[in-house]
């Protein structure tokens, strides 16, 4: 793209133009640069985030699946029907947000805890203790699957607009400002250009005049000097010989009739 170039005329008004669109462009390569540097900044944090937040969830669910073990070990393997059974509505939401970085909006999952039990009377029997721990592992576990799934969800968001956002930038940088600047060239070349062949025509012009107007001079003192030795007009008349018609003879013949 060196040598390519806008379609345009070469005039004083395309030349503003062209300056302007320059000016746009590079105003708009430095903002999509910067937004980005800071959407990279922000998808490096969410990277570093998701991999905690993998490594914690490996370590939360192992010890969920212990600690139901440990529930169906000491109440038997009903447990789980009686729970599902005094379940009424869910004591866990989810809700969803929109968070502006850098004009991108993120969903953002937030938890909302019920703070009702449903299965307060499970395991009075047996197992209390175990139930009550298996529940807030596994809450801790859900809370840690919300804040990993917004994660990943922004992480997703945050990688096609880098992506995009970086093919703007490298289009602005390497294809539309160089041609922008490649037509700005040769606009000014070809007015300057222009400039040179309205000089050149304007000497040629001058010279010409110049010309004109010497040879006028040169007769006018010609004809001063023929009639300043000549001793005046009078002397110049007085010079010339007295021209003679054919017919003066017979003109002045009274007898002669025509």
């Amino acid at each position: 793209m060196s040598g390519a170039r806008m379609n345009v005329f070469p005039t004083r008004m395309a030349l503003t133009a062209m300056k302007t669109r320059l000016k746009g462009a590079t105003t708009g390569h430095s903002l999509l640069k910067r937004k980005a540097e800071a959407l990279t900044r922000r998808f490096r944090d969410i990277v570093k985030k998701i991999n905690e937040a993998k490594s914690k969830m490996g370590k939360l669910i192992q010890t969920a699946n212990f600690s139901y073990s440990e529930v169906k070990y000491a109440t038997g393997d009903t447990i789980s029907y009686s729970i599902q059974e005094s379940v009424k509505q869910a004591s866990f939401k989810i809700l969803s947000k929109s968070e502006n970085v850098s004009g991108v909006m993120l969903p953002v999952f937030e938890k909302m805890v019920d703070p009702g039990n449903d299965f307060e009377l499970a395991g009075l029997g047996r197992g209390g203790q175990q139930i009550l721990k298996c529940k807030d592992v596994y809450r801790r576990t859900i809370e840690n699957l919300v804040e990993l799934a917004s994660l990943q969800t922004a992480f997703v968001i945050l990688d096609e607009v880098i992506k995009v956002t970086n093919r703007r930038v490298n289009a602005i940088e390497h294809v539309i400002i160089p041609k922008i600047e490649n037509t700005i060239k040769w606009i000014t070349s070809e007015l300057d250009e222009q400039d040179r062949e309205e000089f050149f025509r304007l000497k040629k012009v001058q010279n010409k005049k110049k010309l004109a107007k010497d040879a006028e001079q040169k007769i006018r003192d010609d004809v001063d000097a023929i009639a300043e030795s000549g001793g005046g007009k009078g002397g110049l008349v007085q010079q010339q010989a007295p021209t003679s018609s054919i017919l003066s003879g017979y003109e002045q013949d009274e007898d002669i009739l025509f």
